[in-house]
């Protein structure tokens, strides 16, 4: 899915800029509307837990400079992943072998849904009249909801507990608010004055649910999509609207 994402995006990137003329690929941007809005396909990728997930992507930013803009930014995606005793703390892991039948292997699926929240800045490189490049650092909160899914009377009681174990998910869900750090970035193509397509990656660094998996993670997310923008043109010093 990431691969077939980002090639479409090289080739929309491609078709549109083998569509303008030669001379204008070099001209600075005319117009920067002091307001832009995206939204846009997302996946969700943590290698390290097998899970990934698809959803959309929403930013809505403000641009007070050519090369500064400011904004929030939310994504929400779902998908599934198999929860096994390597994810694990060790405690947990010897805990689990000591009450596990021999030969047996725990795999529990589990459905997940991710939304993420984040606020900051953002720098734009617009030195090309059609090709916008961005950069910027992905701080926010990640707000994730695990269901696992247990398929057989020993994973059910690993997972709800009984009196003398305690489970992993005893409510039947697990839901954790956490914190992530990274950094981001991509390039838009104009289409038009008001209106372009966009693809962006961020990578981000974050640990949810740490009272029950021993390690935090990496986590990617690809978006592409269209954008929107509007207002007073920055470009020109704000002195008139286009």
């Amino acid at each position: 899915m990431k691969i077939a994402l980002l090639c479409l995006l090289a080739g929309t990137a491609l078709a549109l800029l083998f569509a303008f003329p030669a001379n204008s690929a070099h001209a600075q941007q005319a117009y920067v509307g002091r307001y832009d809005v995206y939204a846009g396909f997302a996946d969700i990728d943590s290698p390290m837990l097998g899970l990934n997930e698809h959803g959309f992507h929403l930013q809505a930013g403000i641009n007070p400079r050519r090369w500064l803009s400011f904004g929030g930014d939310y994504s929400e995606g779902h998908g599934s992943q198999v929860l096994t005793p390597n994810l694990l703390p060790a405690a947990t892991q010897a805990t689990l072998n000591a009450l596990l039948p021999q030969g047996y292997v725990l795999a529990v699926p589990t459905d997940a849904a991710t939304q993420t929240f984040a606020f900051g800045p953002q720098l734009a490189f617009r030195h090309y009249a059609k090709v916008t490049l961005f950069l910027r650092p992905s701080l926010g909160a990640l707000r994730e909801r695990a269901v696992p899914h247990p398929t057989d009377q020993i994973s059910t009681v690993i997972v709800f507990g009984i009196p003398t174990v305690p489970g992993l998910a005893p409510a039947g869900f697990k839901l954790d608010w956490t914190g992530f750090y990274g950094f981001g970035g991509g390039a838009e193509v104009a289409v038009s004055k008001h209106f372009g397509v966009r693809g962006q990656m961020d990578v981000v660094y974050n640990h949810p649910f740490n009272d029950i998996l021993a390690d935090g993670r990496w986590t990617y997310r690809y978006s592409v999509g269209p954008s929107f923008h509007f207002g007073r043109n920055v470009a020109a010093g704000g002195k008139k609207r286009r």
